[in-house]
């Protein structure tokens, strides 16, 4: 039995666990299979916003003509685009390893770990043991059991980056931020893409008013199938085909492609940990259940990111992960510990356009029981926004009327992350109003004037507007 003063499994958001216990003296375990990173690195964030970039330049250079710019496109080198993410990826990882062979304190196990008892892992031939523990383990993709889609092999966001060969044509399973985003980066590189999703509209835990101008977008560049149940799939001369089943009436469409993306939701790696070996309980989808302090069920062990199921961003699993360092090793005592705060928690989508919100949207703000104005504004209300001919940008902010607390924002259109980033801040602030925006001089003429018009136009809202 080796022991530990701490182990982390995952080396995500984990790292940064493990890098505070190092730097306290202890003695740190490592546990992760895969590459050094975590998804974001290898698999999420990183890697595919590599790949969209690239789609971005192509999609903008088209829509200069709106602007009485004409262009054309010679070759798109997608063997180079792939080849440039993976090595920028591959580079990233190996600087990551020598760092930690040369960390004094850390021993990385490599094997696949799981717990045979209390506070207790097994990872190869190895049993380790902690009195702290931190599971990181972050998730993989969710694989329908759908019958055929196996035997027809198909691609999901991890297998799709070791493409080689652009396909002809391909039917992304999923109307996510997943299946939108490489929608965008597929059709872009000139596959002709369809997106089949079961939810009645494409990126469905959006704002309504957002995702209707997401899915006219998308719908003019690729076949789009919202409200769509894909029950078989099957091989016909050289094709994968796909039959889905129209929810509202019971129609089938057929549809054929060279290849086939998988991108219907996460699940969570807690199951390959064996977490209740150790008293770690999780609820009935597999996500690992935590306090508001991000310990679980177990004395001594915390979990952070993706492997609880709530917030799968890579930005909140680090503040998850200094939440927890916090209340392993600087916390007194019970009442020293940090709560988790996750009332302004942002997200962005990179489809075309790209998407971003944070806080609740307008139907969540009446469901949870606030009275609320909201305020909307187009991207041409602004002079920056018609120089840059931006029809369809828009944005759109939630308030509870009473204390004109900041509850929300989403923007959809150039620039809507670095547009929502910005109320973030706001959000964070002591009384979460909007009154230093409004007070403040704004750049003109930018496009961030569209974020200040928007809390300049709120209204009580029309009940009608999300139905």
């Amino acid at each position: 039995m080796e022991e530990f003063d701490v182990i982390v499994i995952g080396s995500g958001g984990g790292l940064h666990v493990a890098s505070v216990a190092l730097k306290k003296g202890m003695k740190v375990a490592l546990m992760e299979r895969g590459p050094l990173g975590g998804t974001c690195l290898n698999n999420g964030c990183i890697p595919s916003k590599m790949l969209i970039h690239p789609a971005d330049v192509i999609r903008n250079l088209e829509e200069g003509r709106k602007v009485g710019i004409e262009g054309h496109i010679d070759r798109i080198d997608f063997q180079k685009i792939m080849e440039r993410m993976r090595s920028v990826i591959s580079r990233s990882v190996s600087g990551m390893e020598e760092s930690i062979r040369s960390e004094e304190g850390l021993t990385w196990f490599r094997d696949t770990a799981e717990f045979v008892g209390e506070y207790t892992l097994r990872s190869g031939g190895r049993t380790l043991t902690a009195p702290k523990i931190v599971i990181a383990s972050g998730a993989r993709p969710l694989i329908p059991p759908i019958p055929g889609l196996v035997d027809a092999e198909f691609m999901d966001n991890v297998s799709v980056l070791d493409l080689e060969r652009l396909p002809e044509s391909l039917v992304i399973m999923g109307g996510g931020y997943i299946g939108c985003e490489y929608a965008h980066f597929f059709s872009a590189m000139g596959t002709e893409v369809t997106l089949v999703g079961r939810n009645p509209n494409l990126l469905p835990n959006e704002d309504p008013e957002i995702r209707e101008i997401v899915e006219r977008s998308l719908s003019k560049r690729m076949g789009v199938y919202t409200g769509h149940e894909i029950f078989k799939v099957e091989r016909e001369g050289g094709k994968k085909v796909v039959f889905a089943r129209k929810t509202a009436d019971g129609s089938i469409e057929k549809i054929e492609a060279e290849e086939i993306m998988v991108a219907v939701g996460r699940r969570s790696n807690a199951d390959l940990l064996k977490p209740k070996m150790t008293g770690v309980e999780t609820d009935k989808r597999g996500w690992i259940v935590v306090n508001d302090r991000l310990e679980t069920t177990k004395p001594g062990i915390w979990a952070l990111g993706d492997a609880t199921g709530r917030f799968m961003f890579r930005h909140t699993a680090n503040y998850e992960a200094e939440v927890v360092s916090h209340n392993i090793f600087e916390a007194t005592g019970e009442d020293d510990m940090k709560v988790a705060d996750f009332h302004a928690v942002p997200h962005a989508v990179f489809t075309y356009p790209p998407v971003a919100a944070v806080g609740l949207t307008e139907s969540e703000a009446r469901e949870s029981g606030y009275k609320i104005l909201v305020g909307r504004a187009k991207y041409t209300d602004v002079a920056k926004g018609v120089a840059m001919a931006e029809e369809d940008g828009f944005v759109k902010a939630v308030v509870e009327e009473d204390s004109m607390k900041i509850l929300g924002i989403s923007v959809v259109g150039s620039e809507a992350p670095e547009l929502v980033q910005q109320v973030v801040y706001l959000m964070n602030t002591e009384y979460q109003d909007f009154m230093p925006l409004i007070e403040s001089q704004v750049i003109h003429p930018t496009i961030s004037e569209v974020i200040a018009h928007a809390f300049a136009n709120l209204e009580h809202p029309h009940h009608h507007a999300e139905e």
